[in-house]
């Protein structure tokens, strides 16, 4: 009788860890997202410079440090921007903003599983390919802050919906001749639709 206890123990041990380990998920999430960035435009040169609003790829890589707190970093590739004052385009150049987060995804919620999180971190964008006027310049990089909320709604055990939208502080002084005349703020909002993979 005690043997057939401890081999029926040892059964129910083995299919609870089994169980278990098949509602684990991996460490790792990967996106893929189609980007709409909106500009702010703020201008102190009072030349009334702004750039185009535009749609682009997103991709991010995330690690989880547990259930709750992960790691992200959002890449994509240098965009390119027209640059206009006083709705004139009078140039243009890109940009490449890859973006380091840190978050917290809360629990599960509603009937669709739905996971929200809210992330916050740094900014770091390089100019490059600036063709502006003659004696007209901005400087080559800018460092700030990012915000983030976003939810991801399971398609299957793996793959997921994702909504996202971030607010990432992006300027640039502007000179004339060498000498700085005022900052130009991009300061951006993007949402991202697009696909995760859970590993």
């Amino acid at each position: 009788m005690k043997k057939q206890i401890v081999v029926a123990a040892a059964l129910c041990a083995l299919f609870s860890g089994a169980s278990f380990a098949q509602t684990v998920e991996g460490p790792w999430l990967v996106r893929a997202r189609a980007v709409h960035l909106d500009s702010a435009n703020k201008d102190s040169t009072g030349l009334g410079l702004a750039i185009n609003n535009k749609w682009m790829p997103e991709f991010d890589i995330s690690y989880f440090l547990n259930p709750n707190v992960a790691v992200e970093l959002v890449l994509t590739v240098p965009q390119k921007h027209t640059l206009s004052a006083g709705g004139a385009a009078i140039g243009s150049f890109k940009h490449l903003p890859p973006t380091l987060m840190a978050q917290y995804h809360f629990n599960q919620v509603g009937a669709g599983n739905f996971k929200p999180y809210v992330g916050a971190g740094v900014n770091y964008t390089r100019f490059s390919a600036v063709s502006l006027p003659a004696g007209v310049d901005i400087k080559r990089s800018s460092w700030g802050p990012a915000l983030q909320v976003g939810v991801d709604i399971p398609l299957s055990k793996q793959l997921s919906l994702n909504f996202d939208l971030k607010k990432v502080y992006i300027r640039t002084d502007v000179s004339a001749a060498g000498t700085k005349i005022g900052t130009f703020k991009a300061d951006p909002i993007l949402f991202g639709v697009g696909l995760g993979w859970r590993f």
